[in-house]
């Protein structure tokens, strides 16, 4: 199963933390952001990515295109041969990464439709680069094959200046509002489930933005629903969260850090 990650925004809200590589770049630890996200899906078995590019996108594709030599030992034979031969491991080793270029102004409802042809299985993960969770992978899976709609979005209850959403008994959404002042229920956490039929909902218009008529038309259509997590959630939007976000890894308190470095 794929997991598709969103990772060519601008970033332009944590420009003084790094403003010169792209936000899924930017490190908690010894890693860029994007990478925690991958290391917690590949531990629930999700290993197959595609990472939708956009600002800095070269800086991106340089990082895994170097991976195997910035992490492993190895040994390198100069002339015509020019043989690399690596004497060590690492945990990424069945990884497989597609590194799709989908626009440098593309909003999100756009990069999602320009990555279709990687789409082959009936369902798919989906995810924000800049945000980390300790949210149960395989629990939020089962959750999503036991309801049969098009799209699970997880709600969180973190600060209110994100994306609302309203359910009801059932889960399933009847309201939802990008980043209003706040009401009631809960945001929008990412950490999506997709059947491929979300596809019927989206265009390659640059300036389709998923959070807004794609969702508005599921909702509509009863075809949304809200995987209740009550854990952690925390994205990188601000300098203050990037040093929050750093500490926690620093003082190996950080929730989402539940996969084997």
């Amino acid at each position: 199963m794929k997991v598709v990650i969103l990772a060519g925004g601008y970033g332009t809200r944590i420009r003084d933390v790094a403003d010169d590589i792209p936000k899924p770049m930017i490190p908690i630890g010894p890693y860029p952001i994007v990478l925690h996200i991958m290391k917690s899906y590949a531990h629930f078995g999700l290993k197959d990515f595609i990472l939708c590019l956009g600002y800095k996108g070269k800086d991106i594709k340089d990082f895994f295109l170097n991976y195997e030599p910035f992490t492993r030992d190895f040994t390198i034979s100069f002339g015509e041969d020019g043989k690399v031969q690596y004497h060590s491991n690492h945990r990424e080793q069945d990884w497989k990464i597609t590194l799709a270029d989908t626009g440098l102004n593309s909003m999100t409802g756009s990069r999602i439709s320009k990555i279709r042809k990687y789409i082959s299985d009936d369902t798919f993960m989906l995810t924000y680069g800049d945000g980390v969770s300790d949210i149960n992978i395989k629990d939020l899976l089962d959750f999503h094959n036991s309801h049969g709609k098009t799209l699970t979005v997880t709600g969180v209850r973190p600060p209110g200046r994100f994306g609302e959403m309203v359910s009801d008994k059932n889960g399933v959404i009847t309201e939802f509002n990008e980043k209003p002042q706040a009401t009631k229920g809960r945001i929008s956490g990412g950490y999506f489930v997709a059947n491929k039929k979300l596809f019927d909902y989206l265009d390659d218009s640059d300036e389709l933005v998923f959070e807004q008529e794609p969702m508005r038309n599921i909702v509509n259509d009863g075809e949304m629903v809200v995987y209740k997590h009550d854990g952690f959630w925390q994205p990188m939007d601000t300098s203050r969260e990037y040093q929050l976000l750093n500490g926690l890894y620093k003082e190996n308190k950080a929730p989402w850090v539940y996969y084997d470095e």
